[in-house]
């Protein structure tokens, strides 16, 4: 009771402070947040949120594009081995478009405030001793990252792959000259991938890579959230690499196909490659000239989520009238007869597909008879 109680005063507070309406994000409101993970105090204001240093991942995120980060980060904040090694020199951008292919910024930067890149040592401390041992001190999380991505990779974890001694060359300045000019090798976006499944009916599998981003809206993360190096840069011997099971190849269609219901199969297995999404094919709903120039989402509001819509043109645009629409629109400017007349006195289906002539003229048909002009749309 006394948490509830709490919770209405600072939404009291946040609503009403100085006079002006502070609206919750809907993310924010949503989430089953508990408050004391990001807020200090049991009554945070605009004026003191008293939020603590580390946001939990769930609501803050980061996301920027490579070129905007630095280029390098020199790492000399750890303590103790300057007597062996030099101080690392982290090719910065290069993992950064690296890390594009899969978890993006987050992948190193996992708590984050909003617009806000904190340093590592914001919350790993440089001491080794420390009283929360679930927190790894600032050594740990550095190797952490960098272990478990090039222990993936390459099958190796050698200090000499990221420290150079100090007896030994280059300069500290050669090492930032050639870290600066690294950079990863632009992603080159694949019309369609074929795969062939052997012991699936239907052996042959049609991915349209392109056509699932420029037309469905999906970025690399939507796919190859769980994917490293490793999914393009494996040394490892065949005989090495895991074998995955259907559930997990499925697991990337899933999140926008039923994968689960057999009957669904042939939506992307076949025996023979399909050609590409065709909008009158696989809906049975032709878009013409008008929503051929539509973005999907205009139509399918739900993100990753293109379900059948009801055909009808109301669904989208209301109820449509003679002095709501511009009949023009269509390429077809009514003669002064058929403009008086309401849209369903031709339009009788209410997808206002091809007019009906028949319910005023026994004699007359579209297109042979136009009632009206053409015009350039």
């Amino acid at each position: 009771m006394k948490k509830i109680f709490l919770f209405i005063i600072t939404l009291v507070l946040l609503t009403n402070v100085n006079g002006q309406v502070k609206k919750m994000g809907t993310s924010h409101s949503q989430k089953a947040l508990i408050c004391e993970n990001c807020h200090s105090c049991s009554i945070p204001t605009k004026e003191n949120p008293c939020l603590r240093d580390c946001p939990r991942e769930s609501i803050a995120t980061t996301k920027q594009k490579p070129e905007e980060g630095p280029d390098i980060i020199v790492i000399n904040k750890l303590k103790g081995n300057q007597d062996i090694y030099k101080e690392v020199t982290f090719s910065h951008r290069l993992h950064a478009e690296m890390s594009e292919m899969s978890g993006g910024c987050v992948t190193c930067h996992h708590y984050n405030p909003p617009g806000k890149i904190i340093g590592c040592d914001n919350c790993h401390n440089s001491s080794r001793k420390r009283e929360d041992v679930n927190r790894p001190d600032l050594k740990g999380a550095y190797h952490r990252q960098c272990m478990d991505c090039h222990r993936e990779w390459s099958g190796g974890v050698e200090c000499s792959a990221c420290h150079q001694l100090n007896t030994k060359s280059p300069s500290k300045e050669k090492l930032i000259t050639g870290t600066i000019k690294k950079s990863h090798a632009k992603l080159e976006t694949p019309e369609k991938i074929t795969y062939k499944t052997p012991k699936a009916e239907g052996k042959t599998v049609v991915f349209f890579h392109k056509e699932h981003i420029d037309l469905f809206g999906l970025d690399c993360q939507s796919c190859h959230s769980n994917d490293g190096c490793v999914k393009c840069h494996d040394q490892r011997p065949a005989s090495a690499k895991p074998k995955m099971s259907v559930e997990l190849k499925h697991k990337a269609c899933s999140s926008c196909h039923d994968t689960k219901v057999k009957s669904n199969c042939v939506t992307c297995h076949n025996d023979k490659e399909t050609n590409g999404f065709n909008h009158l094919i696989s809906t049975g709903f032709n878009l013409n000239s008008y929503h051929s120039k539509l973005s999907c989402v205009r139509c399918h509001t739900t993100p990753g989520k293109f379900t059948g819509l009801n055909k009808n043109c109301n669904t989208c645009h209301g109820t449509w009238t003679k002095e709501k629409f511009n009949h023009k629109v269509t390429g077809l400017v009514l003669d002064e007869i058929h403009l008086e007349f309401d849209c369903e006195s031709c339009h009788t289906n209410p997808t206002y597909a091809k007019p009906e002539c028949s319910s005023c003229h026994d004699d007359y048909t579209y297109p042979a008879f136009i009632p009206g002009k053409k015009v350039k749309r």
